[in-house]
């Protein structure tokens, strides 16, 4: 198993160019099914939750070629529609296949999904939708299995509360079903409306994309042919390494971005102090280090995320001052809290709300729990007086493409090793 190790208090200077966004990407991967032809899709990350994706869709009879960042897939030919549980349990994304699966075969076995553990973050709302379309569902030894021999129809669909997979499970769904579907509270992110777009775009009616109202016009089970795609840059990736900057210190400019998806994050930033410059695809970070505490309540897009919030704990634990953070989507997602104040950091938590107290920090052994957390956990390190070490990466590789070589391109010590290997001192 690896470890990162990380030396701190080094200032950041150079460019980063944003991958493709790891949550845009499953959704479109899971679209697939519904092609009639090989789909290729451009500027797809190398992590492993989109590895692991893949593979689900080839034990389900589909063939994919993946090289840099250009995966063709071609789903025509899945002979099977059981996602297993060996596959599943790694990933909750996987129940993105639940939808489309169902949708064009009629029938389907989904396990139960597994994944980061910062939360329940139950799957009713996808199976009660798609009860509603005429789906019978059933739980049985870990299985959704699901079936609607006549084929899914068009329904009135409202969540009662905003779910990001959801919405991209029914829109899925919908495309094939036969009828209308009228999504009440859908999820608004940017991942939720490129799926939209790409399915518009190709053959399938839907009207409100970007609203919380959407209507699919469904083809009645005929499949639809889908030009190249290229997937929207990784808000979060781009977010994190402002993170980095800001704490650390320096200038960078991150390209390949979108600016439009991050006014939550940089809005945030310079509260605390950190100076931008925005181009079209680009956003030049500027930061001394020096940085001003913050109040942050997570919420759904466009409001502040949750895939943020432990990023802006590490920040929080150097700033002058006290700030706190109100986490309303994710019960569990405090995990990084205990490991930031192995480093010094002075956390006191009530509930679902942190109060952070900003001082110094000092290098430490910690642990990641979660993949946000693991990212967390590196911005603070980049802060940190002394040497970092932080196990258990194995999260971050999940979501993060070559996370140390452009970390390291932009100054910072940073240095992937085996558990095996002696600590340096």
């Amino acid at each position: 198993m690896d470890y990162l190790q990380i030396k701190g208090a080094k200032n950041l200077e150079g460019k980063i160019a944003i991958s493709g966004a790891k949550n845009a990407a499953l959704p479109i991967i899971a679209m697939t099914i519904l092609a009639k032809n090989r789909v290729k899709i451009q500027n797809t990350p190398q992590v492993a939750d989109i590895k692991t994706l893949i593979k689900l869709l080839q034990n389900l009879g589909a063939t994919a070629e993946f090289k840099d960042s250009t995966l063709q897939i071609e789903t025509l030919n899945i002979n099977s529609t059981k996602a297993t549980y060996d596959i599943v349990r790694t990933m909750r994304a996987s129940i993105l296949v639940l939808g489309p699966l169902l949708a064009r075969f009629g029938h389907c076995e989904v396990s139960l999904p597994g994944g980061c553990a910062i939360g329940a973050r139950p799957i009713d709302l996808h199976l009660s939708a798609l009860e509603k379309m005429g789906a019978k569902i059933e739980i049985k030894d870990g299985y959704v299995i699901a079936s609607a021999n006549d084929g899914l129809k068009g329904a009135n669909i409202v969540f009662d509360k905003i779910t990001v997979t959801g919405t991209e499970n029914i829109v899925m769904a919908a495309s094939l079903a036969n009828g209308i579907t009228k999504i009440f509270n859908a999820a608004k992110e940017p991942e939720v409306v490129q799926l939209c777009e790409i399915l518009n775009q190709n053959g399938v009616k839907i009207e409100g994309i970007g609203t919380s109202e959407l209507v699919i016009y469904g083809t009645n089970r005929s499949l639809i042919n889908i030009d190249e795609i290229t997937v929207i840059p990784d808000r979060i990736e781009a977010g994190t390494y402002m993170c980095a900057v800001a704490i650390a210190g320096g200038k960078v400019v991150l390209e390949n971005i979108n600016p439009d998806h991050l006014v939550a994050i940089t809005s945030k930033l310079s509260d605390m102090g950190v100076k931008f410059e925005f181009g079209s695809n680009f956003i030049k970070v500027i930061s001394d280090g020096n940085l001003k505490p913050c109040n942050i309540i997570t919420t759904e897009f466009p409001g502040f995320p949750t895939d943020m919030q432990a990023q802006f704990m590490a920040l929080a634990c150097v700033a002058d001052g006290v700030s706190s953070i109100d986490e309303r989507l994710f019960e569990n997602r405090f995990m990084h809290a205990s490991e930031l104040s192995r480093m010094g950091a002075d956390i006191k938590l009530n509930a679902h709300i942190a109060t952070i107290t900003g001082g110094k920090l000092n290098g430490a052994d910690v642990m990641a729990t979660d993949l946000r957390a693991s990212s967390a956990l590196i911005i603070a390190a980049l802060r940190a007086q002394g040497i970092t070490r932080i196990h258990r990466i194995y999260h971050l590789d999940r979501g993060y493409e070559n996370l140390e070589s452009k970390l390291t391109a932009i100054g910072a010590d940073i240095k992937r090793l085996s558990e095996r290997v002696n600590y340096e001192s």
